[in-house]
């Protein structure tokens, strides 16, 4: 298991989204004091287009008053409805529990299995799926359960079913596709809408299909980049949370590309998991609010 005693579990985090009005600020950190609690983190943001308003703040207990977890929630409600707050507040000591899914890819995996073993990717990862064997003995090397669930045209409908099991089976609050070669069906994302993550190389619009860094390097392209995204059942259009680029040029071969591409790729579906594990972003309809 990963080294994780850096993460201090005496540490919560209250998630807000309200309307924007004077006094919410206030508000909070008022009833916050006032139950001896030590604000460490404080993030806010206004929307002047969509008049919203957004705060994440991270908490720790700072005297002996402070309650309760039940009944710090309870005195917070009149607060939450006086300003119309979506809201909620977690334990960052309570990591969600994933399941990640790949093909024959292992670039993203790699990436995200070493920041988990290193204690840098605050999450439980529960299991690994794919469709494929290719990555089986690295996934079970590093002490996980690895499914196979092969897949074909005639029989998607099975294996997703199966999939939604497994997911269900481990309790799973987010599933990472770290480059999974399979287009989700509509159903399969609606289930999972804002708790699935995705990786794109969303940075290569024009280049659909296979290959898509051979496609490039035949137009000469002079940046490529990739964008990690929550899954929707609109293919590849769903809230962006984190995204990354890099020049190139003329004298690159596709090869470099895509080693290039690669790298892009998982270091930010790396960046996007550890942001929605550590509650950093806020869904606001088809975009996202990422305090990063």
């Amino acid at each position: 298991m990963p080294d994780t005693t850096f993460f201090d579990p005496s540490h919560y985090v209250l998630i807000i989204k309200c309307p924007d009005t004077r006094g919410i600020v206030a508000a909070v950190s008022g009833y916050l004091n006032d139950n001896d609690i030590s604000i460490v983190e404080s993030n806010q943001f206004n929307d002047s287009q969509g008049d919203m308003f957004y705060v994440r703040v991270v908490f720790k207990q700072a005297g002996a008053r402070m309650p309760p977890m039940s009944i710090l929630r309870e005195g917070f409600k009149p607060i939450a409805h006086r300003f119309s707050m979506e809201w909620d507040i977690h334990n960052l000591s309570v990591r969600p529990r994933v399941v990640i899914a790949v093909s024959k890819f292992g670039h993203c995996l790699y990436e995200l299995l070493h920041r988990w073993r290193s204690g840098l990717l605050p999450v439980e990862i529960a299991a690994v799926v794919s469709n494929h064997e290719d990555m089986r003995s690295f996934v079970e090397w590093n002490g996980l359960p690895y499914v196979h669930l092969p897949i074909t045209k005639d029989t998607k409908a099975e294996q997703e079913a199966q999939f939604l099991s497994l997911i269900e089976t481990h309790q799973a609050d987010l599933v990472v596709l770290a480059r999974y070669m399979q287009i989700l069906s509509d159903e399969f994302s609606r289930r999972l809408e804002g708790r699935c993550i995705n990786i794109h190389h969303s940075f290569l619009p024009s280049f659909k299909g296979a290959k898509p860094y051979h496609q490039a390097h035949q137009r000469g392209v002079k940046i490529i980049g990739a964008t990690a995204h929550y899954v929707t059942s609109d293919l590849d259009e769903g809230p962006i949370i984190e995204q990354d680029v890099q020049r190139v040029h003329h004298g690159l071969t596709p090869e470099q590309l895509v080693a290039i591409g690669q790298d892009i790729e998982a270091r930010v579906l790396a960046r996007a998991v550890t942001w929605h594990a550590e509650r950093r972003v806020i869904i606001n309809g088809g975009k996202t609010i990422v305090f990063s």
